[in-house]
């Protein structure tokens, strides 16, 4: 079962409250380590919220070059890992016979906390000869109208949220701004790749006439999970860095930033957007 949250006891000091501080229970978001392993040897480990953790492991398979389809797995299930009493803490993925081992770079940090995922040079070059789709032909047009209703749809789905404060969200949204799906997790390239990885075992990718709006920043690491999934849009309530806005040019990806209220910034391709 899926440990969102968990609750403790606090003291709550209220310097504008009458009174002496006093002991509530709070919500905290979970996060545990989950390991990733191919063909039971451990490729990687990530800090995450636990829940829809196959489709983190598909997700980040995808997103960093070493599967290509979801045909390429022929199973991918939790198991026991060295922990007792059992946290189901690992994942083992067994990809096809003809699918190559992924490869350990030592310039390549395969721990991803949950701030900051799998980022660095390497992953740059990984990236641009390894993405298998074309999003700069995506005919995909939003109303700009359209996208200023997404964070707030995509704040309203956010359950575990409304009891912890403590997560970030990621939202596929079609081009009429319905919500197909929505994940939550501590780390922001988590929320992601969970998103990512669902729509590849439902066989949607790539993921042409969709967009992807995350609820912090737009970093190198999501431009690059986004590109690889064959989105064409990625929007952001925060601020986008300059290797998102480099990488999102490149791949001709329309790249949106500071989405609040009724104002947005479009740092690339910005002919998919109608005003």
């Amino acid at each position: 079962m899926a440990r969102t949250m968990t609750r403790r006891p606090v003291v709550k000091i209220n310097l504008d409250a009458t009174g002496d501080p006093r002991r509530r229970p709070d919500d905290l978001a979970a996060e545990e380590p989950l390991e990733i392993r191919v063909r039971q040897a451990p490729l990687a480990v990530t800090m995450r919220t636990p829940g829809q953790d196959i489709d983190l492991a598909m997700g980040f398979l995808l997103t960093e070059g070493i599967i290509g389809s979801a045909d390429d797995v022929v199973t991918a299930q939790l198991c026991a890992g060295t922990d007792t009493p059992n946290t189901y803490n690992v994942v083992d993925v067994v990809l096809g016979a003809e699918v190559p081992p992924p490869v350990t770079d030592p310039s390549r940090n395969f721990y991803t906390t949950s701030s900051c995922g799998v980022c660095g040079k390497a992953s740059i070059d990984a990236v641009r000869t390894r993405s298998q789709f074309d999003v700069a032909a995506d005919p995909l047009t939003v109303a700009a109208g359209t996208l200023v209703e997404l964070p707030d749809r995509l704040r309203a789905a956010q359950r575990t949220f409304d009891r912890t404060g403590g997560l970030h969200a990621a939202g596929l949204f079609t081009a009429d701004g319905e919500l197909v799906v929505m994940r939550e997790d501590v780390g922001r390239h988590n929320a992601v790749d969970k998103v990512i990885g669902w729509a590849l075992r439902e066989g949607r990718l790539p993921l042409t006439g969709y967009l992807l709006l995350v609820s912090g920043r737009a970093s190198f690491e999501l431009t690059q999970k986004a590109w690889m999934a064959g989105l064409p849009l990625l929007a952001a309530v925060s601020a986008p860095s300059t290797l998102a806005a480099e990488l999102a040019d490149e791949a001709g990806m329309t790249l949106v930033g500071f989405l609040r209220g009724r104002s947005m910034n479009v740092y690339t391709s910005p002919q998919r957007i109608t005003v």
